[in-house]
């Protein structure tokens, strides 16, 4: 295979950025050859730019027996990930989905499974992953050059989205549509990186505010504590209702705290880890002397193309992925936990009763006031 003949789902905001990326050759080894979208007039304007090479279908199913494509990008309803990205396995097709991985864990269970089953290659648009800020995050704490964690902290409400934004989809912010607010919409990225360089937690406390600044069901709003393995600890706060926002990610280790903001890294390190100081000091008030240093992050922040190249070079070159899809299931599994603390005000470990929360999520789909015109 010299080239990789791609199909995408949705010809929406993303999907169109998608198509535009692939049909624009900015991905060697990858090539556009069908879109799939149930809006006709989405279907003829891709046509009417990308022309007639470009095959369009409005059903997925008729795309993937085709013959047509060797891959499927997802970039439909979050609800249709899971379902979609398993027909595409059973296919034999390689599969890459947007974010979130799906709404709920228990269905992207059965989603990794087919993934695992497969003999495709399964990835995920965590585009974030590729940002040499988070990237010099994840080997500075991986690596234990930040020592032991001991907390996190990530402020992520830069997020702000007037009513307008609420009410521009027909989908969007509702929870037969799209299954939740800022947590699943949002912070999924930060949801990803928060897990992907500090590791799971174990428990989770939440306090959701849902439509607290605006007409909406969903959540607005969400302050989250968690507890890791460890005993280190965590607090997640977001927000679509706060301007202009903040975004800080604070992590404290034994051997300093590393600070993420206005893209920089700023490293307070120790000379001498902090549990080793304790031991040996003997003067009251006495602390470890701690160095100020930022920590250069060189490289280009390529974000969606440089997941396609990614996955490109894995399916072609055996590269290995970025953001392997099977992931995507770690940061829903905080998203849900989240949920499920705020619905029921206790703290939730992690794993967590999944079928509790599909059960509380289909009341809240049933009582909402907002529904999807998609249904």
């Amino acid at each position: 295979m010299k080239k990789i003949r791609v199909g995408v789902i949705g010809a929406g905001i993303m999907g169109a950025k998608h198509i535009a990326n692939i049909a624009a050759n900015k991905i060697d080894g990858m090539e556009l050859a069908a879109v799939c979208d149930i809006n006709r007039d989405k279907l003829e304007k891709v046509q009417k730019q990308y022309g007639s090479k470009i095959t369009v279908f409005e059903n997925y199913i008729e795309m993937y027996k085709s013959g047509l494509i060797d891959m499927v990008l997802i970039a439909a309803p979050h609800y249709d990930h899971p379902k979609m990205a398993i027909d595409g396995f059973a296919h034999r097709l390689h599969v890459l989905t947007e974010k979130p991985a799906g709404v709920y864990v228990k269905e992207v269970r059965k989603m990794n499974e087919a993934a695992e089953k497969s003999d495709k290659l399964f990835g995920i648009m965590y585009n974030q992953r590729t940002n040499p800020i988070y990237q010099k995050v994840y080997d500075l704490v991986r690596s234990g050059e930040l020592g032991e964690i001991k907390r996190t902290n990530w402020i992520v409400t830069d997020w702000y989205r007037p009513q307008a934004y609420h009410d521009s989809g027909t989908w969007r912010s509702t929870w037969d549509g799209e299954g939740g607010g800022v947590l699943i919409n949002q912070v999924p990225h930060q949801l990803d990186l928060w897990q992907w360089i500090c590791g799971m937690p174990v428990k989770v406390t939440a306090f959701c505010g849902f439509g607290r600044y605006y007409d909406i069901d969903v959540d607005d709003d969400v302050t989250a504590f968690v507890t890791y393995k460890s005993g280190a600890t965590g607090v997640l706060i977001t927000s679509t209702g706060e301007a202009p926002g903040t975004n800080r990610f604070e992590i404290a280790g034994s051997r300093g705290r590393i600070v993420v903001e206005n893209n920089e890294i700023v490293f307070s390190r120790l000379r001498q880890d902090e549990r080793e100081f304790n031991k040996t000091n003997k003067i009251a008030f006495n602390r470890p002397e701690a160095w100020e240093c930022k920590v250069p992050a060189s490289g280009e922040n390529l974000q969606h193309v440089g997941i396609l190249r990614n996955f490109a070079n894995a399916v072609l070159k055996g590269e290995k992925l970025i953001a392997p899809g099977v992931e995507g299931i770690k940061g829903l599994t905080i998203s849900n936990a989240i949920h499920l603390s705020a619905w029921t005000g206790r703290e939730v470990p992690i794993p967590f009763d999944e079928d509790m929360h599909y059960e509380l999520l289909k009341q809240r789909i049933e009582s909402s006031r907002q529904k999807s015109k998609n249904k």
